[in-house]
């Protein structure tokens, strides 16, 4: 902690001169004598002295709000600093402006940070709609990405900052425009995207960031993080950062709040609470060490990121959790420009449109005359923050977090199961192993084989439960007091709480290692939000032309759907596959492996890829059969889909092709193709491992994810007919399949929000998923009598006129 009790040093010109402020950024006492303490730290990062770093720091902020509300309101930019007259103003206004006002001294303050210290830190911003501050620095100091730089920037001997371009800039702001290649027209968003530079996470889903930072960075590497006090209340979880952080594996984390007080259109629960004294208060009792300092000004803000990491620097000796340093910057809402601190802040700080309004006009330029920095001032500012090289340090666009690019030095091992030659022909000869052991072999021999990369798993509950056994004696349950005798450890690596979001988060965050998330099927659904922002920002990058180089994430579905039916409906929903279905395939997998040895290959695969997420329907039961090869298990995931011809009846001539998707599905079909077999009926059995892949529109980056036309032919010879089991609801099917075949051809059975507390046997009959539910939907495609197939008692079933207990379904088991 840096010593606040020493004398300050005697006061320079330079200081004095920086303690007047700069317009509208000025410098309480408070963070003057904190600035004077610091002053006598400091060494020449960037060959650029103390205080001139300061006074360029007040100017960079200055000239930043100014082109934060330009870009709001205006439509043309002069860096004379004239009044704007009616046209130079946008007819429709918009912009999260308040937000982005308060986040302009944070970020400057950031970048002034990374020049004291000569480390280029990375940063994450939880309010992504406050982008505009992010931009607007960017562009000022030309900290930029190819598209922002090619459009808004001039040469103009190095002063990169023009007329043209600046306004160019503003008009890009929620311009609205599609290209001539029918696509969006702005490098620019309303939140964080691909093309801002530096950016790690769109920040559109509030208090994610809150779940993430704490993860994110390794040893040696600082992060700055930029929260909301509306994402406060928006996600809990985010008091759960001290019991995570250790030295040993994490690097330093900022966390800082930027607390306005106000929500889009009234006060947030920390301001009806008491305020930064509640907040305080509250931080306290859950491990943080919070540190309030000045909001409004962007020194404030160097200093806070300086002593926050001297403290967590020397955290961890006395033991964990370790006390968390904490920012709380305190500032009204939209600082610095008319209307701060009211509702209006949040987005339009005026009372009216300055297009519309002649006092609305004078308001905004009495505004932004307060904020002007005159050319030259601005052009000696920007140069002090462009000196990288003096330093050897990399541009704040290309900080470690922004390019993680993991590597294996042991690839995935595929465990298997091998199949004698007639086991598979007679269900009396099934083995059983549950698919998770599998999934469990894979990863905790990839985490033994590659002990350089950090390995998190995200688990909500039942770590035993769900067959992890190997990978959670390797890795044990991270706790800040481990129990004697349970798999615990101050250092472990399976991050569990019962809360998805955050265990999620602890995976997803970990781009520099590798990562596992696990939970119960139904409860997939409360991690979509985190899930959905990493797949849109993955896409988005990846369409951008620099695809992201993680390692690849499984996300396992598993005590799902059709094996949880003691539990109730609250545990019987396969949304989350349905909904990764609908993400873009170039970034969102979803496979339904149906035994062992598919388990292992899809399990495996997944770290052979980079920056996408794959959503992974596995059973976890003991009984599931032993069905495919260990050749057949790597055909399925390398083509999407399999033919059994060992399960099929004269394929060559099939009337109907039985496709199935996930392991109790297969284990229906074969059923049923037993049943037509003996009834002499040819047909095709098929087994879809990646169902998306199907589908029969691709947009341009999904195009290499197709199944070939050849291995679609052989899959789906045109003549039959096609009935579909699928693990997921019927419609995601009719939608990837049905483009493919006439309707009056082709049926699909699936979960119909039909359960209770039941066994497997009686979820898959509820659901019209039964091995005769499927015979019988076959007579139906065919236009045959359901009695050739089936007997008198089993069609009195299926229409409920008999227990179907003892006749389609066992009797359960006493």
């Amino acid at each position: 902690m840096i010593d606040q009790a020493k004398t300050a040093p005697e006061k320079s010109a330079e200081s004095v001169a920086w303690a007047n402020g700069y317009g509208m950024v000025r410098h309480n006492a408070e963070t003057q004598s904190r600035i004077a303490t610091l002053a006598s730290h400091r060494s020449e990062g960037d060959r650029v002295t103390f205080y001139e770093l300061l006074s360029a720091l007040d100017r960079l902020t200055s000239a930043a709000l100014w082109l934060v509300v330009h870009e709001t309101y205006a439509r043309s930019v002069y860096l004379d600093g004239r009044p704007l007259v009616k046209d130079d103003f946008k007819p429709k206004p918009d912009g999260h402006t308040g937000g982005a006002l308060n986040m302009v001294p944070a970020y400057a303050g950031y970048l002034a940070a990374n020049i004291f210290s000569n480390h280029t830190r990375g940063w994450l911003m939880g309010q992504g709609h406050c982008v505009s501050a992010v931009d607007s620095i960017n562009v000022l100091v030309g900290n930029l990405t190819a598209a922002h730089a090619e459009r808004y920037c001039s040469s103009n001997e190095g002063f990169g900052v023009s007329d043209e371009g600046l306004t160019r800039y503003v008009q890009d702001f929620y311009s609205y425009k599609l290209n001539d290649s029918g696509v969006q027209d702005s490098p620019l968003g309303s939140h964080v995207n691909h093309n801002t530079a530096g950016g790690l996470a769109e920040g559109g889903y509030l208090g994610f960031a809150e779940l993430q930072y704490v993860h994110m960075p390794l040893p040696g590497e600082k992060l700055v993080v930029f929260l909301s006090d509306g994402a406060f209340e928006e996600q809990r979880g985010s008091d759960w950062a001290p019991r995570w952080w250790r030295a040993e594996d994490c690097g330093l984390v900022a966390p800082i709040m930027i607390s306005n007080g106000r929500r889009i259109d009234q006060r947030t629960t920390v301001s009806q609470q008491g305020g930064v004294d509640w907040f305080v208060r509250h931080l306290e009792l859950n491990g943080f060490d919070p540190i309030v300092f000045d909001g409004r000004d962007p020194a404030a803000f160097l200093w806070a990121i300086l002593e926050m990491e001297t403290r967590l620097a020397s955290a961890g000796a006395d033991g964990y959790p370790v006390r968390l340093p904490y920012g709380i910057a305190v500032a009204p809402k939209g600082a610095g420009f008319p209307g701060e601190g009211t509702n209006l802040a949040h987005n339009l700080p005026l009372l009216a449109n300055p297009f519309l309004n002649a006092e609305a006009a004078v308001r905004f330029n009495e505004g932004a005359r307060n904020l002007w920095v005159p050319p030259s001032q601005l052009k000696e500012s920007i140069s002090v923050f462009q000196r990288h090289a003096h330093s050897g340090r990399p541009l704040e666009r290309d900080n470690v977090f922004v390019n993680r690019n993991p590597q294996l030095s042991a690839p995935p091992h595929i465990p298997s199961r091998e199949l004698s030659a007639g086991e598979r022909a007679d269900p009396a000869e099934w083995t059983g192993i549950s698919p998770m052991a599998a999934v469990d072999e894979v990863f905790a021999t990839l985490v033994r084989d590659n002990p350089h990369l950090r390995p998190r798993v995200g688990n909500p509950d039942e770590m035993k439960s769900n067959r992890l056994l190997k990978t959670l004696e390797a890795l044990k349950f991270r706790v800040t007091q481990p129990e004697t005798g349970i798999p615990e450890s101050l250092h472990g690596a399976v991050i569990t709480a019962l809360n998805e979001e955050a265990v999620a988060a602890a995976a997803l965050a970990n781009k520099a290692g590798v990562n596992l998330i696990c939970t119960y099927e139904a409860f997939g659904a409360k991690m979509h939000g985190v899930v959905r922002q990493e797949l849109t920002f993955a896409r988005n990058c990846h369409r951008a032309g620099r695809p992201q180089n993680w390692l690849s994430v499984p996300l396992v579905l598993t005590s799902h759907t059709w094996e949880n039916g003691k539990n109730e409906q609250s545990h019987q929903d396969p949304s989350m596959a349905g909904a990764m279905l609908a993400e873009s395939i170039s970034v969102s997998r979803v496979l339904f492996p149906v035994d062992f040895n598919s388990a292992a290959a899809v399990a495996a695969h997944v770290f052979e890829t980079r920056g996408q997420i794959w959503t992974i329907v596995v059973p976890k039961v003991d009984s599931i059969p032993n069905l495919l090869t260990p050749a057949e298990a790597k055909q399925l995931v390398s083509d999407g889909g399999l033919r059994l011809d060992w399960a099929s009846h004269h394929p060559e001539k099939a009337q109907v092709i039985l496709a199935a998707i996930g392991s109790y599905q297969l284990g229906e079909v074969l059923t049923a193709a037993r049943r037509l077999k003996e009834k002499g009926l040819p047909h095709l059995v098929v087994c879809i491992g990646e169902p998306a892949r199907f589908q029969s529109k691709f947009a341009e980056d999904e195009l290499k994810r197709r199944v070939p036309d050849e291995v679609m032919a052989s899959l789906f010879p045109p003549s039959a007919a096609r009935l579909f089991v699928t693990h997921t609801r019927p419609h995601f099917m009719w939608g990837i399949f049905g483009p493919h075949q006439s309707a009056s051809k082709m049926s699909v059975l699936g979960y119909v929000n039909e359960g209770g507390t039941l066994n497997t046997p009686g979820m898959l009959f509820v659901n019209s998923c039964s091995w005769a539910h499927c015979v019988a939907e076959v007579a139906n495609l065919l236009d045959i009598p359901a009695e050739r197939f089936l007997s008198g008692p089993e069609l009195a079933a299926l229409q409920g006129r008999l227990n179907p207990h003892g006749v389609i379904v066992a009797l359960p088991e006493d």
